[in-house]
C-alpha cells in the first residue's frame, strides 16, 4: 500500500555513538566520555573518542543520506558541545557545528529529526548536581534546550526531548549497564520522574515560540501473553505499562499508569498537581523504538529467562511478569527476536491507548555480523528485516493506525555502547580503522522501499 503524501522515511544515529571529535572545538566531557574510559565497562575498552568521526564527515554521509533517499535524519545534539558544563555559556563552535549539518541536510531535501538527549549527559552536572537525581538537572535541560531551540529552531521543525529515558533509568541508575553505572532499586523513578519534568519544561518553553511539533522517543519491546488465559493478559498489560506506559502516560494523561503506583507504592514519586499540567498533552507525537518482542505470563517458571538488561521495561522485581519466548523465533548478533507481528500489534497498543496521537518510528533495526565475511557489505538478513518489519508497518497503517514516519536504526556502523564496536546496526558499513563508508545490501533494499512507497 502508499503511504500518506506527508510520510517520512528516515535514519537515525546519536552523537556519541558517530561523531567523535570528543575534546574538540570547546566540547566539554559527558558521562558516556568517562564511562567509556572507565576499564572494565566496555567491549575490548572501546570509547566513542573517535567513532565513525561524522564530526569531520558529514558532507560525506549527508551525500550518502540523498543516494539512499531518505526524507529525514533523525540525529541527536552533544549537550557538552552546545553547554560544555552543561549550565553555563554557550559554545558558539558547536552550535555552528549544527548549523552547518542541518544546512547540508535541507539542502538535499532531508528533513532534521533533532534528538536533544541521547543519554551524554554532561558530566559536570553528574559530579557536582547529581545528575537526573536532581531536579536542578532538569532545569539545566530546559535552558539548554532553550539555546537549541533558538539557534536551530527557524530550520528544525520536529524535535523530540529524550531517547529512552527507560534505559537512562533502568540500566543508568538501576543494574548499572550504562553510564553513570549506579545499583539501586529506587534511583530509577527519581531520575525517570526528573527526566520527565526536563520533558514536561522543554516543551512548556518551546510551545512559547516555537512553531514545529516536539515529542518523546520511548522504546519498548511488544509483549504477548503467552496464553489466553485472563491471568496472562493482565501480565502482558501490565509490562507493557511498565515500559512504554511509565515514560508515556505521564505526557498524555499527566501521570503514571496506576499499575505502577499500585506495584512500587511509595517509591514511585508523586507529581504536583502543577506538574501534572505541565506534563498533560505535553507531546504532540510520540516515538517508538522497537526491537523484539517476548511472551509475558503470571507462571513463575520462566520468570528469570530474559533479564531485565535485555528488556524487562522497567525493574523486573517489581512486577509480577515472566517473560518467555518461542525457541522457533530468529535471533539477531544482540540476541533480540525478529518477530514482525510483534511490531504491528506494539503499534495498535500505542494508537489505542493514546488517542490516536501521531506516531513516528524512531528507530527499528537489527544487528548483523559481518566482521568474519570475506564480503562485509553482504547482510541477508538485515534486508529481510527491514522488508518484513516495514511490511508490518504498512499493516498496521491500513488497521488505521497513525504512523507518519519511520526511521531506521542505524544509518551505519556505529559505537554500540556497552558492546563496543563489536555489534553492526548499519545500512552502511564502517570500517573502524580507516573510516571509510561502504554501502550493505540493505541500503539498497531499503531504497527500493523507500522509492516505491
Amino acid at each position: 500500500m502508499k503511504t500518506r503524501d506527508d510520510f517520512v522515511w528516515g535514519v537515525a544515529t546519536a552523537a556519541y555513538q558517530v561523531e567523535g571529535a570528543w575534546q574538540e572545538d570547546g566540547k566539554g566531557l559527558s558521562i558516556w566520555d568517562a564511562f567509556s574510559h572507565t576499564p572494565g565497562k566496555i567491549a575490548n575498552g572501546d570509547t566513542g573518542d573517535v567513532a565513525c568521526d561524522q564530526y569531520h564527515r558529514f558532507e560525506e554521509d549527508v551525500e550518502l543520506m540523498a543516494e539512499l533517499g531518505v526524507t529525514a535524519y533523525r540525529f541527536s545534539i552533544a549537550w557538552s558541545r552546545i553547554v560544555p558544563d552543561g549550565k553555563g555559556e554557550a559554545n558558539p563552535l558547536g552550535i555552528d557545528y549544527y548549523n552547518r549539518l542541518i544546512d547540508a541536510l535541507l539542502a538535499k531535501g532531508i528533513q532534521p529529526f533533532v534528538t536533544l538527549y541521547h543519554w551524554d549527559l554532561p558530566l559536570t552536572l553528574q559530579l557536582e548536581d547529581d545528575g537526573w537525581q536532581s531536579y536542578a538537572t532538569a532545569e539545566a535541560f530546559a535552558r539548554y534546550a532553550q539555546v537549541c531551540f533558538d539557534a536551530f529552531g527557524d530550520r528544525v521543525k520536529h524535535w523530540i526531548t529524550f531517547n529512552e529515558s527507560w534505559c537512562t533509568a533502568v540500566l543508568g541508575y538501576g543494574t548499572g549497564l550504562f553510564a553513570p553505572g549506579r545499583v539501586s532499586e529506587d534511583e530509577p523513578y527519581v531520575a525517570a520522574h526528573n527526566l520527565l519534568l526536563a520533558h514536561g519544561l522543554a516543551v512548556e518553553a518551546y510551545r512559547r515560540k516555537g512553531d514545529g511539533q516536539i515529542g518523546i522517543a520511548n522504546n519498548c519491546d511488544w509483549r504477548e501473553p503467552l496464553t489466553d488465559s485472563d491471568e496472562d493478559r493482565a501480565a502482558a498489560q501490565e509490562s507493557l505499562e511498565f515500559f512504554y506506559g511509565w515514560f508515556t502516560d505521564p505526557v498524555v494523561f499527566g501521570d503514571y499508569p496506576a499499575i505502577m503506583r499500585e506495584r512500587v507504592g511509595s517509591r514511585l514519586p508523586e507529581f504536583t498537581q502543577a506538574q501534572k499540567e505541565l506534563l498533560k498533552g505535553s507531546a504532540d507525537f510520540l516515538g517508538l523504538n522497537h526491537y523484539t518482542t517476548h511472551y509475558a505470563s503470571r507462571h513463575p517458571s520462566g520468570r528469570n529467562e530474559i533479564s531485565a538488561d535485555e528488556g524487562n521495561g522497567g525493574i523486573a522485581s517489581d512486577q509480577v511478569v515472566s517473560l518467555s519466548s518461542d525457541p522457533e523465533w530468529v535471533s539477531t548478533s544482540m540476541g533480540w527476536f525478529v518477530v514482525p507481528w510483534g511490531f504491528r500489534k506494539m503499534l495498535g497498543w500505542i494508537h489505542d491507548r493514546y488517542d490516536g496521537l501521531p506516531i513516528y518510528v524512531t528507530e527499528n533495526g537489527c544487528a548483523v555480523d559481518t566482521t568474519d565475511r570475506e564480503d562485509k557489505c553482504s547482510d541477508p538478513e538485515r534486508c529481510a528485516f527491514v522488508q518484513q518489519y516495514t511490511d508490518a508497518m504498512q499493516e498496521s497503517i491500513g488497521d488505521g493506525v497513525n504512523v507518519r514516519g519511520y526511521f531506521h536504526w542505524s544509518l551505519m556502523d556505529n559505537f554500540e555502547w556497552t558492546r563496543g564496536y563489536n555489534m553492526r546496526f548499519g545500512l552502511i558499513y564502517c570500517d573502524f580503522e580507516t573510516l571509510e563508508r561502504k554501502p550493505k545490501q540493505a541500503f539498497y533494499s531499503y531504497k527500493e522501499i523507500i522509492a516505491g512507497a
